[in-house]
């Protein structure tokens, strides 16, 4: 028998980020801080999302549902995407619903991803990226955005591809940089993706967070991407329903065939009664997505400000729930051990950027703030911050 710490594919697995969140969440409990650090919202949603869910529940459907997911949610997924964006899917060939984005995201890696199989990735990255890569027995090949734009280095990506590459995964609106890749960004990535025959996963569960009058352009919508792509998203960013763990992926028939393959046997299925109030989500009119992005850039805007007032340099933050801020001009050199004092020191925590590479060289001084808390908490962690001497 092959014992745990015995196990390679583990032993390859251990500290891809998981654990320093868990670990500055505790020190923020511990000293009575406000939690930075993770990318949970702590507002309660949508009402008719809620109800809608809650009334499944009083219904008694609560059994398995669907193994691709109950109609009326990938119905409301295919209708999603054409309205917002033109893309036309097939809700009973073409929408599979998931565990979250983060099973869509293991069981297309999983599905598409053969042992050897290089993986291309943006990185800082979302650490289930390269958890999900070495499960499947791929080989990750991190091509970096730098700070403080974290805008693509279309020779760094290039220079990455060699005849093992097989997947790229993209991820914007971008955690946990906050970059939204720009229509020139995406075409230089499709070039790529052409010419050297890449499949192209999106994870696009900010897809409704970009600030600022940007657009968010799905990978799909560019000419000759979309019988490469497979798009993910799910309701809990948009919603602040993160807990119910409702994704879908959307693909041709024979990508989200294999993907189904895979997917069924890691949950087969779940959150049923949740699918329900997912698909009235999907359904809210145009100007309900708007107040929700303009409450989070407005949170942002709370955020920033005090950042910079303590000392930070923060980078342009575009989109999705997080501020990188550089620490360096406080003289930290180590990031980690700064989050470390920070619950203590200031009350306030947040995570270092180094969990989010497989090289953390260059990185020591970047820090990961979320913002997606109410205004109320947000303002007192901006006070504590202002009045803190770092």
């Amino acid at each position: 028998m092959i014992r745990p710490d015995g196990n390679p594919l583990v032993t390859r697995m251990r500290g891809f980020g998981t654990t320093i969140f868990a670990e500055m969440s505790a020190l923020a409990l511990a000293h009575d801080a406000i939690n930075l650090g993770q990318g949970f919202p702590d507002s309660p949603g949508p009402q008719a999302v809620l109800d809608a869910a809650i009334a499944a529940i009083a219904a008694g459907r609560n059994q398995y549902p669907p193994g691709r997911g109950i109609p009326q949610l990938r119905e409301a997924i295919a209708a999603h995407e054409q309205y917002w964006y033109g893309l036309d899917y097939d809700p009973e060939t073409e929408v599979l619903v998931t565990a979250g984005a983060t099973e869509a995201l293991a069981a297309s890696i999983l599905a598409l991803v053969e042992p050897g199989d290089e993986v291309l990735a943006f990185e800082p990255f979302y650490d289930a990226y390269a958890a999900d890569v070495a499960l499947a027995q791929g080989a990750l090949v991190p091509v970096r955005l730098d700070a403080p734009s974290f805008a693509l280095d279309e020779a760094r990506l290039k220079d990455a591809v060699t005849e093992r590459s097989r997947v790229l995964i993209l991820n914007s609106p971008h955690n946990p940089t906050g970059h939204v890749f720009s229509r020139a960004e995406l075409e230089a990535i499709a070039r790529v993706a052409k010419e050297h025959d890449l499949l192209v996963i999106t994870d696009e569960v900010y897809e409704h967070l970009a600030f600022d009058g940007r657009e968010h352009i799905p990978f799909a919508t560019l000419p000759g991407m979309r019988e490469r792509t497979v798009t993910i998203s799910s309701a809990g960013k948009t919603f602040s329903t993160t807990g119910w763990k409702v994704g879908w992926a959307c693909a041709q028939r024979e990508l989200i065939d294999a993907v189904t393959t895979t997917k069924q046997f890691l949950t087969y299925v779940n959150a049923g009664p949740f699918q329900e109030g997912a698909a009235v989500g999907l359904t809210l009119p145009a100007h309900e997505f708007a107040a929700i992005r303009d409450g989070l850039q407005a949170q942002r805007d709370l955020l920033v400000p005090a950042l910079r007032d303590a000392g930070f340099e923060v980078s342009p933050v575009e989109g999705g729930y997080f501020a990188v801020a550089d620490a360096a001009p406080l003289g930290v050199t180590d990031a980690a051990a700064f989050c470390r004092e920070l619950p203590e020191r200031v009350g306030v925590a947040a995570v270092p950027m180094s969990a989010f590479y497989a090289d953390a060289s260059g990185v020591a001084s970047l820090v990961r703030f979320a913002f997606c808390k109410r205004p109320e908490v947000l303002v007192a962690a901006a006070n504590r911050l202002r009045n803190a001497t770092l």
